[in-house]
């Protein structure tokens, strides 16, 4: 199905799903945001790698979860398929795991739309996560998830596009308080901490964007997790949340944080 097709009155602006789709080498994008790619890639080399890694958290995070007994998934900010989405992951573990994806982007819902038509284990809706009734009590949403058993709530990647004022933490309470015990709530976010400089320039840069990005330090992320037990080895930079070969000697240039938290 020709892009055209899926997303007719797509925004001019760069998107940052389509963005993050071209630091990832995919083809769901548009002029706009391979041009702001290229400008990222100037001011932060190290970009592809940083998504990358995002992606790759994703991925040990889910097994985590499955590893931990969960088996049905809610994915804040999913963004556009690519390999390795949660549901190829779980299915994997479980020809029976339930996952619904959620994103705001036009093109990020037409081309979930697209995958996953005929499959009625996994669905996508058009919601925001800063409405966390919105997104809980959609009929998708109550169709495939069951809130009496434990639910992994991803927010990798996404919460960095929530300002202060729409309460951050406060939409993780939200959603955190809708779970059952032994939920999971799998978070990473930019922080400044390790590269100020340029992480100044991207968040410049991303003032083109749908959705202008807040970098924050380590506390102020940690305190997405209050309610939660944070578990090891806690809140670290993305490369080094349970690496499945050897930890990156240079994991700070990744700057992101990540961390899982479980409601007891």
């Amino acid at each position: 199905m020709p892009e055209a097709d899926l997303v007719p009155d797509a925004d001019d602006r760069p998107s940052v799903a389509r963005l993050y789709d071209f630091l990832l080498g995919g083809h769901h994008n548009y002029a706009a945001d391979r041009e702001l790619g290229r400008r990222l890639l100037r001011a932060e080399p190290n970009a592809r790698r940083i998504v990358a890694e995002n992606r790759a958290f994703l991925g040990r995070a889910v097994r985590f979860l499955l590893e931990c007994g969960v088996y049905q998934f809610v994915d804040l900010g999913s963004g556009i398929p690519t390999q390795e989405n949660v549901h190829e992951i779980a299915r994997r573990f479980d020809p029976e795991a339930r996952v619904v994806y959620v994103d705001n982007d036009q093109v990020a819902v037409a081309h979930s739309k697209h995958i996953l038509s005929g499959d009625p284990l996994a669905s996508v809706i058009n919601a925001d996560l800063r409405d966390p009734a919105k997104v809980l009590d959609h009929a998708e949403v109550r169709r495939l998830i069951d809130f009496s058993r434990p639910v992994g709530v991803l927010m990798v990647a996404v919460l960095h596009f929530v300002p202060d004022e729409d309460d951050p933490a406060g939409l993780v309470r939200r959603f955190a308080q809708r779970l059952a015990a032994g939920s999971y709530v799998v978070i990473s976010h930019v922080t400044h901490e390790s590269q100020p400089d340029t992480a100044s320039q991207v968040q410049d840069l991303y003032k083109s964007t749908s959705a202008a990005a807040s970098t924050r330090s380590k506390d102020e992320i940690a305190g997405f997790f209050t309610g939660l037990d944070l578990v090891e080895p806690g809140l670290v930079y993305v490369p080094r949340w349970r690496p499945e070969g050897a930890a990156a000697q240079d994991a700070e240039k990744v700057w992101f944080y990540a961390g899982v938290g479980r409601k007891p």
